[in-house]
């Protein structure tokens, strides 16, 4: 049985993923033990102006990408070797997810990720093994760079939001750990 919290009233009528938090009636995930509020104090520490702010979670980072504005509109941007940190070999959009549903729930071995919500909002909890934090993607101009063996939760998706995935590597199923069970033993294990 995987363990979670759940709030009094709550109506479970499925899996529950390790380590959520449900709540209503029926039951949807509102948050992940030991993930705390979603990136408030990383986000308050966000260079202004491009730059990464260092998490609790062993190497992700949350970046605050650079903009420019005129009267023809808003532009973000990120540049490989800048605010993207390694060589794009492959990107994927997330939409049209249901506000109830939980995406990802699994690490990788080799590639690294930069997720920016292009659209919308969601939330992502990054977990190493030791410690979690959870992220709210809300607006272009802020990424969140996932390294290899960090275990990844995408939730609480806006009905409009578009998620993008940059990737270091082609996609390989072998890579993926989607049992968490096999993830900490493989993230706690010496070097």
């Amino acid at each position: 049985m995987r363990r979670f919290a759940g709030r009094r009233g709550a109506v479970v009528t499925g899996d529950v993923p390790p380590l959520a938090i449900v709540a209503g009636n029926p039951a949807r995930i509102i948050g992940y033990e030991g993930a705390g509020a979603p990136s408030a104090e990383a986000l308050a520490a966000a260079p202004v102006k491009g730059g990464a702010t260092k998490t609790r979670v062993a190497g992700v980072a949350l970046h605050r990408l650079p903009q420019a504005q005129d009267l023809r509109g808003l532009l973000t941007y990120a540049e490989v070797g800048e605010q993207v940190p390694f060589e794009v070999k492959r990107y994927f959009l997330v939409s049209g997810v249901a506000a109830k549903e939980v995406r990802g729930e699994h690490a990788h071995r080799k590639p690294h990720q930069f997720l920016v919500c292009v659209q919308g909002q969601c939330h992502i909890v990054a977990d190493d093994g030791r410690n979690r934090q959870e992220f709210a993607l809300d607006s272009p101009a802020l990424a969140l760079y996932l390294p290899p063996m960090v275990w990844g939760i995408q939730y609480r998706f806006s009905q409009d939001a578009v998620l993008l995935v940059l990737c270091s590597d082609k996609y390989d199923s072998a890579d993926y750990i989607r049992d968490y069970s096999e993830f900490l033993q493989l993230a706690k294990a010496p070097g």
